[in-house]
């Protein structure tokens, strides 16, 4: 069991999130998922352009570190996001990773996973942020088990707290992955959000030709 960590705050090693997003990891590996924790701050990922490529070939003409961060998300059961809150939403290079999934979406590449996020904010938000990131995560394919969001300038105690409380999120997110946990109404969204791709790609088949052999070899081809 794989639970990768992705956190996008430029404090490095004095971020408030990254606390959170460690408390996940450490709850996974009470459950004894295996671990890793990528700073998106010290990657290079380049601004999608829109060009279509992707769905064409399956490539992204953009030669940066995105495919390696992707591909260890493919390898992860678990995903967790950490993004301090920035104007109601996630920081530059988080926002950047996530625009370059657009083939992934289309191909719900994710599907199977299970994912949670945490926040912090000074004042508000955090909850929004969080959701945020959650919907990202379904909107991919994963299952989201819950967040956390923690606003420390109305409490600076309220860190220690969220920590308790992603760490308990991190044994949740280890436990869902083996099974444990059932989220009926996130699977039956999943399948419907699956046949609407599977519809528009069917219809841009001459286009999204490596998404349509996609579709076809993982046999959802309707």
């Amino acid at each position: 069991m794989k639970v990768i960590g992705l956190i996008a705050s430029p404090r490095g090693k004095d971020s408030n999130t990254l606390k959170l997003v460690k408390a996940v990891l450490a709850g996974a590996e009470d459950e004894g998922a295996k671990t890793e924790l990528v700073d998106i701050y010290t990657v290079r990922i380049e601004y999608c352009t829109a060009c279509g490529t992707c769905y064409a070939t399956g490539e992204c003409p953009l030669l940066d570190d995105f495919p390696d961060i992707f591909d260890r998300m493919m390898n992860a059961d678990g995903i967790v996001l950490g993004a301090p809150n920035y104007i109601d939403s996630v920081p530059a290079p988080m926002k950047a990773l996530f625009d370059r999934m657009a083939d992934a979406i289309h191909c719900q590449m994710l599907t199977g996973k299970f994912g949670c996020s945490v926040c912090t904010a000074g004042g508000s938000g955090e909850q929004e942020v969080v959701g945020y990131m959650n919907r990202v995560l379904t909107t991919l394919g994963t299952t989201a088990v819950g967040g956390v969001g923690v606003a420390i300038g109305r409490d600076p105690a309220a860190l220690g707290r969220g920590e308790e409380e992603a760490r308990a999120l991190g044994k949740r997110l280890a436990q869902s992955i083996r099974g444990e946990h059932v989220y009926p109404e996130q699977d039956e969204i999943h399948l419907q959000r699956r046949e609407y791709f599977c519809q528009l790609v069917k219809y841009n088949k001459d286009r999204f030709i490596h998404e349509y052999d996609w579709y076809v070899q993982m046999g959802w081809m309707t």
